[in-house]
């Protein structure tokens, strides 16, 4: 799968969630997310700004970088800080506003994916991405934030075929769990076995694997995100692999624990 395929899912994965929200009353809109202190117009003002991000780091990687130290002595000062950094702006955006502002965001988005290629790497907030790991981060990110905005208004999306990157990146980001709490990673590999939306079979890590994670790759992506309790889900894993789903993290920052059992729907 090229880069260009990639931006094409990404685009699609957006698209799904504009669906839930283009509808919502203004009510909705503030309703609170699972999230703690973030409304859905949070979450989507979240994905607005890192878009824009996205599309700096993209066209001008040089400036980018330049405005990466003033980025973390915020982040230093805590989530408040934080928040008021990167949501400050869109929380004074009445829910049409901040709709077409994230549209124009996605749009500008897409235009600048498609000057990558497959060798092109693109600097972020930690070590530099390859194009096609970069847009999976801001696909995985667009996905997992919608689920907060479906959990919080009651809406179901259709899961797709494009979990498969999000459930790729998973996988791949396991030693990383462990790495980003300190922890050494087991040295015995895992293998997934994940049934896709369309009913087809995806396996990734070796056959002959005897630590083993089986189920629905909805489930799967629901747990690398931290959008559901593994326990919650209908995943099948030996103990080796069970300890990792609790831990699992599929996305960038400072280990963070994911929902407590029967804590979401």
């Amino acid at each position: 799968m090229d880069v260009a395929q990639v931006a094409r899912d990404l685009a699609a994965e957006q698209q799904a969630l504009d669906e839930v929200v283009a509808g919502l009353t203004v009510e909705q809109w503030n309703a609170a997310t699972p999230s703690p202190g973030w409304s859905v117009s949070d979450q989507i003002g979240h994905l607005t700004y890192y878009d824009l991000a996205a599309v700096r780091a993209i066209t001008e990687p040089a400036a980018f970088q330049d405005g990466l130290e003033d980025f973390w002595e915020v982040a230093v000062g805590g989530d408040e800080a934080l928040d008021e950094l990167t949501l400050g702006r869109f929380r004074a955006m009445a829910p049409p506003e901040l709709l077409a502002a994230w549209r124009a965001a996605r749009a500008e988005l897409v235009t600048a994916a498609g000057t990558l290629d497959d060798e092109t790497r693109v600097s972020w907030y930690g070590p530099s991405m390859g194009s096609k790991s970069f847009l999976t981060a801001r696909l995985m990110e667009v996905w997992a934030h919608g689920q907060d905005v479906a959990d919080a208004v009651g809406a179901t999306r259709e899961p797709t075929d494009r979990l498969r990157h999000i459930a790729q990146l998973g996988f791949l980001t396991r030693s990383w769990s462990y790495q980003n709490r300190g922890l050494d990673p087991p040295p015995t590999p895992v293998r997934l076995e994940l049934t896709a939306p369309s009913g087809d079979t995806w396996r990734f890590g070796r056959d002959d694997a005897t630590d083993v994670v089986t189920g629905p790759a909805l489930d799967f992506c629901l747990v690398v995100t931290q959008r559901r309790h593994v326990d919650d889900t209908a995943l099948e894993a030996t103990p080796p692999a069970h300890e990792w789903l609790l831990i699992a993290q599929a996305f960038a920052g400072p280990p963070t624990d994911g929902p407590s059992p029967w804590s979401r729907p």
